[in-house]
């Protein structure tokens, strides 16, 4: 116990003298500023913004009108817009409209973010007039410097993210706590550690990257908040961290943003995996790895409050003074870590509520509770190291095409597909492949004289062998959405399009037999 004791204290202490130098550290942001005085004099990057809409006809209207009024010379971007699987009309604001490069997914679902901006990238990978990529959603708002503001940036910066302001006035109470709570991460923790050169985690929600990066890794990696963290660690240790700029401004109304903080057990799974490389010379990637383990301000308060008790009463390898003197360092730090945090009175009364909200979310989130809750509202709970993702798609009958959705389930390093229609459902047995998953499913579909209108299915598209165990990807050789398009297009086996061929079933018996009948002969 008393080695524990030890380790805990020893964690905090160093985590207390971590928190004062970012808080003093952040009472001068002079560079900042200086870089805001001098944006016009940077020279210019050709810029491919890339703008993310799921049903967002109003605010992608709104922020296309804002790009119309950038200060940036128009020849030194371009605009596009991914309107994946919009029924709002969002693509009849570009009829005839030059200035908007419109990359319409329908047809095929809602592939998401991450799936639909790979698609674009691959796309623009042989586009050597792009020097830069910036990612951000349709439901962001921006100020005519923008583009100005991130090539400045970009003059010092391989890759970026920016402060993402939200309208808090029509928040209810506890989003009010958490949007305070935000502001003063962003103000305070995420400028700090900028000021001091580390890395920040990756934002799909404004994103800045060079192009030359991109090429480099392949792709990007926006499917949720936790991937978005395993991606910035991913560039740390390719040694172009992240770095997060204030200057960097979207506004975004309360109603479309979502408050969300990387899961704890995420965290240390990175943190797991990433250790053993800390100990090279990349300070950067190291201590971004060592950053995953910050404390929760309970932890901090409980641990100190049993150390200082502890060592008061006991002997222990420091003197209570010492305790009590580091105690007091963690608070003064986070007293200046207020001064320029930015925050009014009033967000300072709901920040100081936010530990009173962690507590609740800590309570809220323990197993029984949570199993409890999911059996009331009949959610489903998904084993530990259990992903899933769900597509939409269309399954064909000799008279019509009917709704449905598969979903993708990686269960323990294995993979099954889930078929569901209505109120029907049926899942495939457990498979080291997503494709054998497949397999299974359409011999199913197959016997009841269904067709599953995917990729995978289809007769022009042809497997990519890309060393993964999965093959999730592939190539269409149709002629669809263009005929000069000549080189086959990448795709993903779940796709699909107006162009969608039956192929043959691939009966792997079958083609035993027949192979077997033809060495007789």
């Amino acid at each position: 116990m008393e080695f524990i004791f030890n380790l805990v204290y020893i964690y905090v202490a160093l985590y207390s003298l971590y928190f004062l130098a970012l808080a003093i550290r952040n009472l001068n942001d002079r560079p900042f500023q200086v870089e805001k005085r001098y944006v016009q004099f940077e020279d210019k990057d050709n810029i491919a913004v890339i703008i993310y809409a799921h049903n967002n006809r109003d605010s992608l209207s709104n922020l296309i009108n804002e790009l119309k009024k950038q200060d940036y010379p128009i020849n030194s971007f371009k605009v596009f817009a991914l309107l994946d699987n919009c029924n709002d009309g969002s693509a009849q604001l570009f009829d005839r409209e030059p200035f908007v490069n419109v990359v319409n997914i329908n047809d095929v679902g809602t592939v998401g973010k991450d799936q639909a901006v790979s698609v674009l990238l691959e796309e623009l990978r042989n586009d050597d007039w792009i020097d830069s990529y910036l990612f951000i959603d349709a439901d962001r708002s921006i100020d005519p410097e923008f583009l100005t503001t991130v090539n400045a940036a970009l003059a010092n910066n391989y890759v970026l993210s920016g402060e993402t302001l939200i309208d808090s006035e029509t928040l209810g109470p506890v989003a009010k706590i958490k949007a305070a709570y935000q502001k003063y991460h962003m103000n305070f923790m995420r400028k700090a550690r900028s000021l001091f050169g580390l890395a920040s985690r990756a934002d799909s929600g404004v994103f800045i990257i060079k192009k030359e990066i991109v090429d480099q890794i392949g792709s990007v990696d926006f499917k949720d908040i936790n991937s978005e963290l395993k991606y910035s660690l991913l560039l740390s240790n390719i040694k172009y961290k992240c770095t997060y700029n204030p200057n960097i401004q979207t506004f975004v109304e309360s109603e479309n943003y979502v408050f969300e903080k990387p899961r704890l057990s995420v965290r240390l799974n990175l943190f797991q995996n990433c250790f053993t490389k800390i100990w090279s010379k990349n300070f950067v990637f190291a201590e971004h790895t060592l950053s995953l383990l910050y404390p929760n301000i309970w932890f901090m308060l409980i641990a100190y409050a049993f150390i200082m008790k502890h060592s008061y009463e006991y002997y222990f390898f420091v003197d209570f003074k010492f305790v009590l003197f580091t105690f007091i360092l963690y608070v003064a730090g986070f007293g200046i870590s207020l001064i320029n945090s930015k925050l009014s009175v009033k967000e300072m009364g709901l920040l100081a509520l936010y530990p009173a909200y962690s507590f609740c979310h800590i309570i809220n989130n323990l197993p029984p509770i949570r199993k409890i809750r999911n059996k009331i509202k009949n959610i489903e709970e998904l084993p530990k190291d259990t992903e899933k993702m769900a597509v939409d798609v269309i399954v064909s009958t000799n008279r019509t095409d009917l709704p449905c959705k598969l979903e993708f389930i990686s269960e323990n390093g294995l993979s099954k597909v889930k078929f569901i229609y209505k109120n029907k459902k049926f899942t495939t047995t457990s498979h080291l492949r997503v494709i054998d998953a497949l397999q299974e499913l359409k011999f199913k579909l197959d016997e009841h004289g269904f067709i599953l209108k995917i990729c995978n299915c289809c007769s022009h598209y042809s497997a990519c062998n890309d060393g993964s165990t999965n093959m999730i990807k592939g190539y269409c050789n149709s002629d669809y959405p263009s005929p000069s398009i000549k080189e086959p297009k990448p795709t993903f086996i779940w796709n699909t399009c107006p162009e969608f061929t039956p192929a043959k079933l691939n009966n792997i018996i079958q083609e035993m037999v027949e192979q077997g009948v033809t060495a007789d002969s």
